[in-house]
């Protein structure tokens, strides 16, 4: 077997908050309401071609729950995130990507137990690295690790 590639289900997850992050920055610039935004993303983006840009599939269910869960309990996820940013730091000011992508970090290390908390940090550190330098993925690593710590003792 050839260890060099990831399974299938980590690809599909790996694609899953990829997507999710996507779908939460739509939401947040325009307002769109989560079972409509859902609906779009599995009729128009999961797994499929747009503008010559081939999306992976995803797993589906698991994006949901993600995408669904950082909706739910924003308020609870943005005290998180809130509390571990340097003093004079707000929510406002931090690039609209990069707070999704912790926003989606946190959701998983707080409500997926199922998911290593080690993992779930990786991954969004990777999803960082997709649209930032590796300063703000480190950032990224040291807040999500910073809220682990708090969460999963």
């Amino acid at each position: 077997m050839n260890t060099s590639q990831p399974a299938p289900r980590s690809q599909a997850r790996s694609a899953a908050r990829l997507a999710a992050v996507q779908a939460l920055y739509q939401q947040h610039m325009e307002g769109t309401a989560v079972a409509r935004l859902l609906n779009e993303f599995h009729q128009h983006r999961l797994g499929m071609e747009v503008d010559d840009d081939q999306f992976a599939d995803a797993e589906v269910d698991f994006f949901d729950d993600v995408v669904s869960g950082v909706d739910a309990r924003s308020e609870e996820i943005d005290a998180l995130i809130m509390g571990k940013l340097s003093q004079g730091w707000t929510l406002a000011r931090l690039d609209k990507t990069m707070l999704q992508i912790l926003r989606c970090g946190t959701y998983e290390i707080i409500a997926r137990a199922d998911v290593p908390a080690a993992a779930a940090i990786n991954e969004y550190v990777d999803v960082a690295k997709a649209f930032f330098d590796d300063r703000e993925a480190k950032f990224v690593n040291g807040i999500l690790d910073a809220i682990a710590k708090e969460a999963r003792p």
